[in-house]
């Protein structure tokens, strides 16, 4: 598991998932890129993490001209890119489908699927030409079933395992491994913001139900999910490519 050397890009970088994941593959002597919307999160990550050879791009990922230019970047100052943490993504507001606007649909969809899909897209390019690489995206357990108030969130998360099985499919000959991971709950200001869009003046009681329908009866820890998507960027995972790890306590089974 060590990293030594390998170029990690990672999207969503500021977030609890993944500040995790870059705090674990910097731990393990990666050179990592770190991208997300918000230029002080950023810095201020790069100092908690004490990180000597890093890149920080601040970035939208439903701009394609953005995505290609920090994929880009990546390759002119490293002249490669080892893994790619594909975890940008929102969860959109809580309400039926019925009280959704067209709006909120496409923000969730544009950042959720678009962003993905971008991502993918110049990522791969670069891995094929250098016949190696391993790409992890983001998905959920809702993208394996239905989630009340989460429509366009678990909509795009359904897209997302279907874009995982395609561009493992497109890009295995090639030496590149693609596959998800499916989080359960996690202890993270995401998770907070559905507890509090379900029922702002009991957030705290709709934690405590969620967890009862855990069967470990705890949320993940970010560091959780991070040691998973470690594993799959790992050569201890050469020949799994095209699928997608649930991690969620138990809650599916």
């Amino acid at each position: 598991m060590d990293f030594t050397g390998k170029v990690v890009l990672i999207t969503g970088a500021t977030g609890g998932i993944g500040k995790e994941t870059a705090r674990i593959f910097a731990n393990q002597g990666a050179k990592l890129t770190l991208v997300d919307l918000d230029s002080q999160a950023l810095e201020s990550l790069a100092k908690e993490l004490e990180l000597e050879d890093y890149l920080l791009q601040t970035a939208d990922v439903t701009s394609e001209e953005q995505v290609e230019n920090f994929v880009q970047q990546t390759k002119k100052k490293y002249g490669k890119i080892d893994v790619f943490f594909n975890n940008a993504g929102i969860e959109g507001k809580v309400a039926s489908i019925i009280d959704t606007s067209s709006e909120e649909l496409d923000r969730v969809l544009n950042v959720n699927i678009k962003g993905v899909f971008f991502c993918l897209k110049h990522v791969m390019a670069i891995m094929m030409e250098q016949r190696s690489g391993s790409i992890i995206n983001s998905a959920s357990i809702t993208g394996l079933r239905g989630s009340i108030g989460l429509a366009p969130y678990s909509a795009s998360k359904h897209a997302v395992l279907g874009l995982t099985k395609t561009a493992a499919l497109e890009s295995a000959a090639m030496g590149v491994r693609v596959n998800a991971i499916c989080p359960g709950y996690v202890d993270t200001r995401m998770m907070q913001a559905i507890e509090e869009g379900k029922s702002p003046q009991h957030a705290s009681l709709i934690r405590e139900k969620a967890m009862a329908n855990v069967p470990m009866n705890r949320y993940a820890q970010p560091e959780e999910i991070a040691n998973l998507v470690l594993f799959l960027a790992s050569d201890n995972a050469s020949f799994i490519t095209g699928n997608h790890y649930v991690i969620d306590g138990g809650m599916l089974a």
